[in-house]
């Protein structure tokens, strides 16, 4: 009987990381399915993802993973030259783009710096997207990432939805936006509410909430200038 190879496509829809990538971003990905993507199938014995967790297992995480030199990554099982070449070309990608960038932050200065940052994609999002800019104590950007996505004309953020990352990443301040589908960047009651709370939910830990921008189709909308939080 031949051997079996599970794929990507072996999972449900819903489950698989390349259209979740496309759907939610890659922020929204883990580790093992951002490998997974690169990998694309698996074996008998591991799908992609599980051969991707295998090999984080194995290498003990994504730094032992970069290090290893092709001869070691063919060594497991399933995985073969072709493919460590491959993941070894998207290392030295990632190496060149951060040499290019030179290890500058971009700073948030102002309400319009951060829409500058967000408006190109949240603007034609079809439904909210709640997404945190995460800042050091010097106003840098330490990382974008979208806390949660809701339905076509609603969505929920919690305080430990948004603190989470912003410990993990030991964030000094954090900026929070969301677009409104419709286009009109006006502000909503469940908005301001939404701001009050995760206001005093930082003061409590010591993680300071700058602002909640509200993107529309071409405008947006500072709370913290309208004098909302």
């Amino acid at each position: 009987m031949a051997s079996e190879r599970y794929t990507i496509k072996d999972l449900p829809a819903d489950e698989r990381p390349r259209e979740r990538l496309v759907k939610y971003g890659a922020e929204a990905l883990s580790n093992a399915e951002l490998l997974a993507i690169i990998l694309r199938v698996g074996t008998q014995e591991y799908s992609a993802v599980g051969m991707a967790e295998h090999m984080l297992g194995k290498f003990k995480g994504l730094k032992g993973i970069a290090t290893a030199s092709v001869e070691e990554l063919s060594q497991v099982k399933g995985l073969g030259t072709a493919k460590a070449a491959q993941i070894k070309a998207m290392v030295e990608l990632s190496k060149r783009l951060a040499a290019s960038i030179g290890g500058s932050r971009p700073a948030i200065h102002s309400p319009q710096d951060a829409a500058d940052l967000l408006m190109p994609e949240l603007r034609d999002e079809p439904q909210e997207h709640f997404k945190g800019i995460f800042l050091n104590r010097k106003n840098e950007v330490l990382k974008i990432r979208t806390i949660t996505i809701g339905s076509l004309d609603a969505s929920i953020i919690t305080p430990r939805d948004l603190f989470r990352d912003a410990i993990s990443m030991n964030s000094a301040a954090v900026i929070i936006a969301h677009n409104h589908p419709s286009g009109d960047p006006a502000p909503s009651r469940e908005d301001i509410e939404v701001s009050k709370r995760l206001q005093q939910a930082g003061q409590m830990i010591g993680i300071e909430v700058l602002d909640h921008l509200v993107i529309g189709e071409g405008r947006w909308v500072s709370l913290k200038e309208r004098g909302l939080m």
